[in-house]
């Protein structure tokens, strides 16, 4: 059988290949025959791919036939089908597309696979149409119309770029001691008690604590980050005023950097962040002092994700303050233990070149058409995720990542996917991916954990009170898109446990 079909793959077929397994959303049968294609192409036997891929040996046989007998595009695509033909037609379905992305009737928010149905019936000529016909319609245009996102959307005029463009040069400039930037925001913290004495967790129980809580009021925290080394000040204050502004101004002055000529900090247009607080809450001649050694620099309206701040409010919510606290003198301990663990680790936020070039290179761009079509370019190249490419962790890890390693972290506390990870490590291993590699190994790793839990769960759903087995979880890795070089890894060498 191997010998009379030996598949040899082109450079660009095998390319082709590795790229539709590591992006895009594709047909699970597609995707497995281009892992036997590649296999192949290894030298592995029939019998080791079939192993491998979880496919019969006769799927192997069909798949390396059509491959010499035609080309890589008949090998992936299958012969049509007989069944009935679709029941809407192609102007139905951009019918059925412009309806969903309409308003909905009167009376109702928004639009349902029923209510879309009993458009369509009043719109043509069907008698009856199913919703699960409307569903499928809908999700193979990527609708989902009775989802909403609430979105920043910015006014992109001169001032926006301009102030956008003079936070971009600040995080591009070359360090300076004695000008050092810094950026500073503020957040608002409930002060959250217990009303009932949670249950300690213990041997297969979660910890558990009562719905009802008690509300201590609310506080605030002032945070600050220099931007080109690895330090962060928080302060809790009883309120966000004017005078609580021009104290913090004050302290980066005499008590954070005395020896600084200048201080540049970023921060957003909040009424208090101006030189005018510091008038309010100090005598002139002491204002002036202050504001002598300060440069004020703005981010744009709709748009403080510029300000690295974010990122860290976002981490020290994430890692401290994700938890019932009602004593401010507990929460200040709790900060500053978190705040001196997380400066002696040497982290910090940083830019990279690439990406602030991305958006200089995006502003022409942005300039360009109507105030819709700007705030549209903007919202959707930039606002995500703070479009700016920032990277955490000694610079090695972007905002997306960081996402994904709290999911991952998250995922693995999972019982069923730390099984799964257990059974797969010596493949991942041998692929040279673990979390701990270089930036493309952890993206693939914590886009791999993610996406495997995922599966997972949906397989729990389907079989409940069932572990999968150790084929089923190559299996189900092997199928997952948008991890580079895993799935192939996966599906191109034999189970670690035969090995």
């Amino acid at each position: 059988m191997n010998v009379r079909y030996r598949v040899e793959l082109s450079q660009a077929e095998r390319c082709e290949l590795t790229a539709m397994l590591s992006k895009g959303k594709r047909a699970a049968r597609k995707l497995k025959r281009a892992q036997i294609l590649l296999a192949a192409d290894a030298g592995r036997s029939d019998e080791e791919i079939a192993r491998a891929v979880a496919v019969g040996g006769s799927t192997v046989y069909r798949t390396k036939r059509r491959f010499v007998e035609g080309n890589l595009e008949r090998a992936l695509s299958e012969d049509p089908r007989p069944g009935a033909e679709r029941k809407l037609t192609g102007k139905e379905e951009a019918l059925l597309v412009a309806t969903a992305c309409a308003s909905p009737p009167e009376g109702r928010a928004r639009w349902t696979l029923e209510l879309l149905a009993g458009a369509m019936v009043k719109l043509t000529d069907h008698e009856s149409l199913s919703h699960e016909t409307v569903r499928r319609r809908l999700a193979e245009n990527g609708l989902k119309p009775w989802r909403k996102d609430m979105w920043c959307i910015p006014k992109v005029d001169g001032e926006y770029v301009a102030r956008m463009e003079d936070v971009l040069d600040l995080y591009a400039e070359a360090p300076d001691p004695d000008r050092p930037v810094v950026c500073f925001d503020e957040s608002p913290v409930q002060l959250i008690g217990e009303v009932r004495q949670p249950i300690p967790a213990e041997p297969g129980q979660l910890e558990r604590y009562d719905y009802e809580y008690r509300r201590n009021g609310t506080v605030n925290l002032f945070v600050c980050i220099d931007v080109n080394r690895p330090w962060r000040k928080v302060k809790l204050t009883a309120r966000r005023a004017a005078e609580d502004y021009a104290h913090c101004m004050r302290e980066l002055v005499d008590v954070h950097y005395p020896d600084a000529a200048c201080i540049r900090v970023v921060q957003d247009n909040l009424s208090t962040h101006s030189s005018g607080s510091l008038y309010e809450a100090f005598p002139p001649a002491e204002a002036r002092r202050i504001l002598r050694r300060l440069e004020f620099h703005y981010t744009p309206k709709h748009a403080s994700w510029l300000n690295m701040v974010e990122i860290e409010i976002g981490v020290l919510r994430g890692q401290c303050l994700d938890r019932r606290i009602d004593d401010p003198k507990c929460l200040i301990n709790e900060i500053a233990a978190w705040e001196q663990q997380r400066n002696a680790t040497g982290t910090h936020v940083v830019t990279t070149p690439e990406n602030l070039q991305q958006f200089h290179t995006f502003r022409g761009q942005a300039m360009a058409g109507s105030d819709e079509e700007r705030s549209a370019f903007m919202s959707k190249n930039f606002a995500t995720e703070s479009a700016l490419t920032l990277t955490q962790r000694n610079g090695l890890m972007s905002l997306q990542d960081q996402m994904k390693h709290r999911a991952a972290i998250s995922a693995a506390d999972d019982p069923r996917t730390s099984r799964a990870l257990r059974l797969l490590q010596p493949d991942l291993v041998a692929a040279g991916i673990t979390a701990k590699g270089g930036e493309d190994n952890r993206k693939d790793y914590f886009s791999f954990v993610g996406s495997l839990q995922d599966q997972l769960d949906q397989y729990g759903k389907d079989h409940p009170g069932k572990l999968p087995s150790m084929e089923e979880v190559r299996t189900i890795g092997a199928q997952l898109t948008g991890c580079t070089g895993i799935c192939a890894a996966l599906a191109a060498q034999p189970a670690a446990s035969t090995r």
